[in-house]
């Protein structure tokens, strides 16, 4: 499965502190299936939405 990364977090940050849930709780809200993955090779936590393939030239099934 392809996956987007809208945004990456550094994985020290302060005790008590989570930005990348924060961020993707905010962007869920928005109605966007946003999850947190951890990027051992980084030391990071990514912020991760599915790939959506573009929809190019296919008609909309309207009336």
């Amino acid at each position: 499965m392809r996956r987007t990364v809208l945004e990456q977090f550094p994985a020290g940050g302060p005790r008590g502190s989570r930005p990348a849930e924060e961020f993707a709780a905010a962007r869920r809200g928005e109605g966007v299936a946003a999850e947190v993955v951890m990027d051992l090779e980084r030391d990071a936590f990514l912020v991760v939405v599915p790939h959506q393939p573009t929809d190019r030239g296919r008609r909309s099934a309207g009336p």
